[in-house]
């Protein structure tokens, strides 16, 4: 850096406790996502509880400690979220927070057309380069919106926050505050799959085609599906998120990305989480770009690649093919996310296939496809976008067909212990 931008970088610099003293009661305070969630500010944040009153969090999912979201500190802190993760879950269902519905591709509308105000922003950048440019690193989402209309931005420079190429640039300039504390970012391992999982993998990899541009998020299915994949060729991925099963594909040369319309050669995502294996691939890795959710998530931007393959989950889906991903009943647990933009883009693609993959039962037995949707259960993705659903018994094509048509595709691929009493509920529902 330049002598000027070095200077106004140490003129900047201060510790977490004299940065988030700026926090007042009810200001709204935005956290970075996912790996990124800079956990040292948070501390110190949650640090001022007694000081502190109706302070509004607004977040999409985050990894690690969210101690604001203690029922010791409901006075102080109440966390509104566009996505729902585990360590916020508890205090959401309990009404310490609550669940803001929306499609991920327009969180960052909500900042930039003031709907959303925010006071400060609290945010892990990597160490400036010799231009004076952090990097939001692994996560850029909705991030760069929030930075871009928060009065305050309060920033962990954590030499350990990968460089990414992208629109997550950002100059010292536009920080009010640096907080260096370096500690290497949370990771995220896949597991070996089960053979539910391998069995539903073998059925989505079918359909996926040579020349496909992917979306999927993680978890044991989407590592699965990446790992039934090897065979195929020339895939690309224009994707919400991505973790380590790409690499190996990357590696072999099935990634390639030369058949996108856009950003050819690129890996596009707009946040990721796994290992620090991913965290080192991506560092400084021009073939990975991580743009904004308002673009990446964009329908009419995602439709334009051809063969877009979106793969997503669910809870649980009805026999008419409504699908349920956001909630357990009453009970928020997750989130609308990017499901409806990919799986609308997908649908709209030139050979595009929307897909969603989930094991026939839950954990405990309990069928996830169902005559009927739980009360409350919240449609994430509706019966008209649905094309194709895959369980470990196979695949159900959807799209053009009647309900009755739909029921009976469904129940075929339902476990063999529900397929009688979903025949008798679409038999009262339909007839034969």
């Amino acid at each position: 850096m330049s002598s000027k931008q070095t200077k106004n970088m140490t003129t900047k610099l201060t510790t977490a406790a004299e940065a988030v003293a700026h926090i007042k009661s009810s200001d709204h305070v935005f956290i970075h996502s996912v790996a990124a969630a800079p956990l040292h500010l948070i501390e110190a944040m949650v640090a001022r509880a007694g000081e502190l009153r109706k302070v509004q969090i607004y977040q999409l999912h985050t990894e690690g400690e969210a101690k604001y979201a203690n029922a010791e500190f409901s006075e102080s802190f109440f966390v509104n979220a566009f996505f729902i993760g585990k360590n916020i879950r508890k205090a959401i269902q309990a009404g310490r927070g609550s669940y803001i519905p929306i499609f991920l591709s327009e969180i960052p509308r909500l900042f930039r057309q003031g709907i959303i105000s925010l006071d400060v922003a609290l945010i892990t950048v990597s160490p400036p380069d010799v231009h004076g440019y952090c990097s939001l690193g692994t996560s850029v989402d909705v991030t760069v919106a929030a930075l871009e209309n928060a009065k305050i931005v309060i920033a962990q420079v954590n030499k350990f926050m990968p460089r990414t190429h992208g629109d997550g640039q950002i100059h010292v300039s536009k920080l009010t505050f640096m907080v260096e504390h370096h500690t290497p970012l949370i990771e995220c391992f896949a597991e070996m799959p089960s053979q539910t999982d391998t069995a539903i993998a073998a059925h989505v990899a079918s359909l996926v085609a040579d020349g496909a541009t992917l979306q999927m998020g993680i978890g044991n299915i989407p590592n699965a599906v990446l790992m039934a994949l090897q065979n195929h060729k020339n895939l690309g991925i224009h994707t919400e998120m991505f973790s380590d099963g790409i690499i190996p594909l990357v590696e072999k040369g099935v990634i390639t990305n030369t058949f996108k319309r856009r950003q050819k050669g690129k890996i596009v995502a707009t946040f990721l989480m796994g290992s620090q294996k991913l965290y080192d691939f991506v560092h400084d890795n021009p073939s990975v770009t991580l743009l904004d959710a308002a673009y990446v998530n964009d329908s009419a931007e995602i439709r334009k690649h051809p063969k877009v393959t979106a793969i997503n989950s669910a809870i649980e889906i009805d026999i008419t093919g409504q699908v349920c991903a956001d909630s357990i009943g009453y009970q928020m647990f997750s989130g609308v996310g990017g499901q409806m933009d990919f799986i609308r883009a997908a649908s709209l693609s030139h050979e595009g296939k929307a897909i969603i993959a989930l094991p026939s039962m839950t954990n405990k037995g309990v069928s996830r496809i169902v005559s009927h949707l739980k009360e409350g259960a919240g449609v994430v993705t509706t019966r008209a976008h649905v094309h194709y659903v895959v369980t470990e018994f196979g695949v159900a094509y959807l799209y053009g067909k009647n309900l009755l048509q739909r029921a009976k595709a469904l129940i075929e691929i339902a476990h063999p212990d529900v397929r009688e009493e979903l025949e008798k509920s679409t038999f009262l529902r339909y007839g034969k």
